[in-house]
């Protein structure tokens, strides 16, 4: 039976028996986290609010955990659009869309992250959509609208749900439906030429069934123009949609959630804006950071994503519940990507990403309400991800191509536990552990081509010579990874905890490698498939995170603290990277990897929300100060590189990507009573000290230090019935750079770079010079208005 077969006769199968069980339970997973009444956690402080980072409900104060939650109405507030605005308010945490795309996910915690969005390298955060992990950055960039919570967990995690993460994970908790019928239209407009619209309704089929959906259409004008297409630039054109049905009622020991959602992204291509002039054409540099003059436009940006889970449960008595999570979910994108951002043929790449995933969690769950909690849960992952991409260097070599297929499958199985015995009232050791078993299979084609570019992206390109790769193989990763905390709680609103935590991300084979390039040829010139494969592949690597945490509600509930201290022994660091290189004597694109060697991450986090002048306010009124804080001091200790054929450790002149030493906000907010409708005026600041794009330090790309500053006003009706908002980002108009592109000559060991007699980076592929950024969002503005029925 061949692997699509079977992961749909298993997926059928399973949603056959969870039928036919009488009302199987969804929402006591992360869905359960329905907060409680806002004026009562008003009262008792932000420690009230209900999360499942541990799988069960708890108050996040009681959580022996880093985690930040971000409920609906906060996300609301704040005019959030998608994912990567919680992470300008999140301790030591980096979500932003990766390079020249719209709508792939780049994210880091604490300084451990993925930025290459290609197939063969493991995401080092773990993103979720109602408990299902997305094993593909595309497509993650995931937009805000009907959700219930967000939450970020931040170190290790895998002895308690999913797959392993070695740096974190993000939790994205879709709303459950209500009881009875309801309707909400939202819609926006604002600066750009911004028009959104949101419809979500839901009813009841009777006692037991619910059934409900939104769509969403979001779109925006460009923020600037690409000047040789006539393109709008960093515009957004999406469809989206999300369905769900609900079967068990509420306090049943039995539910059914089955949701689906569809994306539908044809924004253009996100051209990036060159920082030098052109080393051959003399193209200068643009005055706008948000326009391009990018030629490549085949194929047409385009991506298409969906996907269909179930979560199940069932109480098999009192004190022991089972539960199910089902997961299925596909992607294809089309993207074209204009390294050199300039009309000439000088380093264009047109890329297909096609992914599919199956995944299947188990989890058996003990709670008797007495000194002992535990959970025991299996879980299982198969997936595909195929990428195609040309690297066309027409200014190079007349129509020369380098065309790279790869198709990586991983199968991942994992056993893990999680158990909690409270030695006393206020004692708390917990023990968890994880069995991973992760096969990694890859099939990887690269073939030059001249006169054009590759067929596959209808290119008129023949093929020259042999492939330079042509590589099948497999590895297999196990490994074992505890997890310990000791919890003491004084009283039930303080907790101070130290936890361990070990985390894994398994190896694999870099697509991008030139196996005619390995250095161990043997008499004939020839390559064994096993030399060929430890050219391309990279070992797992590991971390083991310490961390010292305290929260508490002090003050009757009006301000609440977190505050943890971390400390991260990083090993076998993987270091993915592209670089000029020669093929049979042609200039060419190299992908390299490497496990660098050593880091040594330790930090400090802190985030509140503190009720101001109760005394002095009127009843009702609500002054708050929501704040966070982080920072980390992450240095490499060991970075072997190859300098010459000598392996050297060039530690001292590498940096941590995507991880600013400093980052932190604060929101200054006040709810008042206007007649019987109240107001919302809440104002935000967030900072991040200087960040490196790459582990080369770039005077050219790295970003220093910044401030943004964004503010709401939301008013809401007597009867909640309907609601108002206007909404500014980034007011101060502030110009940040968040990633780019690299191929000039540099020091190998320094990573100073190398100037012509101008005083002009040396270009290394290509003739002009890539060294392209691209921004955050300018300053937006925008009015929001909702009615529900």
């Amino acid at each position: 039976m061949s692997k699509a077969r079977y992961r749909q006769t298993t997926a059928c199968a399973f949603f056959l028996v969870a039928m036919a069980v009488p009302g199987m339970v969804a929402p006591a997973s992360a869905q359960e986290a329905a907060t409680d009444d806002a004026a009562e956690q008003a009262d008792q402080g932000e420690g009230a609010i209900i999360v499942t980072a541990r799988r069960r409900e708890e108050r996040l104060v009681d959580v022996p955990i880093a985690v930040s939650s971000f409920s609906n109405e906060q996300l609301e507030q704040r005019g959030s659009i998608d994912l990567t605005d919680i992470a300008q308010i999140t301790p030591n945490t980096t979500l932003e869309a990766s390079r020249g795309t719209n709508s792939t996910l780049s994210a880091f915690i604490r300084g451990i992250g993925q930025q290459d969005p290609v197939s063969g390298f493991e995401q080092g955060v773990g993103i979720y959509l109602d408990d299902v992990y997305l094993n593909r950055p595309q497509a993650a960039v995931l937009d805000i609208y009907d959700v219930e919570r967000i939450e970020v967990l931040r170190g290790p995690q895998g002895t308690l749900y999913g797959r392993n993460t070695i740096g974190g994970a993000v939790k994205y908790v879709t709303r459950l439906l209500p009881q009875d019928f309801s309707l909400k239209v939202k819609g926006t407009v604002g600066t750009y030429k911004q028009a959104d619209g949101i419809v979500t309704a839901s009813a009841p089929l009777g006692d037991l069934v619910r059934i409900g959906g939104s769509v969403a259409r979001l779109s925006r004008g460009g923020f600037g123009d690409n000047l040789t297409t006539g393109e709008e630039n960093y515009n957004k054109d999406v469809w989206a949609a999300r369905g769900t049905l609900e079967i068990g009622d509420y306090g049943e020991p039995y539910s059914i959630r089955i949701n689906g959602d569809y994306t539908k992204d044809k924004s253009n291509a996100r051209g990036g804006h060159r920082l030098i002039p052109g080393a051959v054409s003399g193209a200068p540099v643009l005055p706008d950071v948000y326009d391009t003059r990018g030629g490549l436009i085949d194929p047409k940006q385009d991506l298409e994503a969906y996907g269909v889970s179930m979560n199940a449960s069932i109480d098999l008595s009192d004190a022991i519940t089972l539960r199910s999570i089902t997961g299925w979910r596909k992607d294809d994108s089309a993207s074209p990507i204009d390294f050199d951002a300039l009309a000439a043929v000088d380093l264009d790449v047109p890329a297909y990403y096609r992914n599919e995933q199956f995944s299947q969690e188990a989890q058996l769950l003990y709670d008797d309400g007495g000194r002992f909690t535990g959970l025991l849960g299996f879980y299982y992952l198969d997936a595909s991800a195929d990428t195609q991409f040309d690297v066309r260097l027409f200014t190079t070599l007349d129509g020369f191509t380098a065309f790279t297929e790869a198709d990586v499958d991983t199968e991942t199985y994992a056993v893990f536990a999680d158990f909690t015995y409270d030695i006393t009232d206020q004692v708390s050791l917990a023990l968890g552990g994880r069995y991973t078993w992760d096969k990694r299979e890859a099939d990887i084609l690269r073939q030059n081509y001249l006169g054009g570019g590759s067929p596959v992206f209808g290119g008129a390109g023949v093929a020259f010579g042999t492939p330079s790769t042509d590589f099948n193989g497999s590895a297999s990763f196990n490994k074992f990874t505890p997890r310990v905390s000791l919890s003491y709680q004084p009283t039930p609103d303080h907790n101070l905890y130290a936890s361990y935590s070990k985390g894994f991300k398994g190896g694999g084979f870099d697509p991008r490698g030139v196996g005619v390039n390995a250095p161990d040829l043997n008499d004939d010139g020839m390559l064994e498939d096993s030399e060929v494969a430890s050219f391309l592949s990279f070992e797992p690597e590991t971390v083991d995170s310490y961390e010292l945490g305290y929260k508490g509600n002090l003050l009757d509930g009006a301000l609440y603290v977190a505050l943890a201290g971390f400390y991260m022994d990083y090993t076998n660091v993987q270091i993915p990277g592209s670089v000029a290189c020669s093929v049979g004597g042609i200039a060419t694109f190299c992908g390299v990897i490497s496990n660098a060697g050593k880091a040594k991450f330790k930090g400090l986090e802190f985030e509140t929300n503190a009720r101001l002048g109760r005394d002095l306010l009127s009843d009702g009124d609500k002054l708050s100060l929501i704040g966070s804080l982080g920072y980390i001091d992450a240095e490499y200790k060991e970075y072997i590189t190859d300098i010459g054929g000598v392996p050297t450790d060039v530690a001292d002149y590498r940096e941590v990507q995507n991880t600013p030493k400093w980052n932190g906000s604060a929101t200054l907010a006040y709810d008042t009573y206007i007649g019987d409708g109240s107001l919302y005026l809440g104002t935000t600041v967030s900072f991040k000290s200087k960040t490196y794009q790459f582990e080369i330090p770039n005077p050219y790309l790295d970003q220093g230090s910044y401030a943004l500053f964004d503010a709401s006003i939301v008013y809401t009706a007597p009867d909640g019935n309907w609601s108002v908002g206007l909404h500014g980002k980034n007011l101060f108009d502030k110009q940040y750079k968040t990633s780019g592109y690299t191929f000039v000559a540099a020091d190998p060991t320094t990573g100073e770079l190398a100037l012509d007699g101008n005083g002009m980076p040396i270009p290394t592929l290509g003739t002009e010079g890539t060294l392209t950024a691209f921004y955050g969002n300018p300053r937006q503005v925008f009015l929001t208005a909702s009615f529900e029925f």
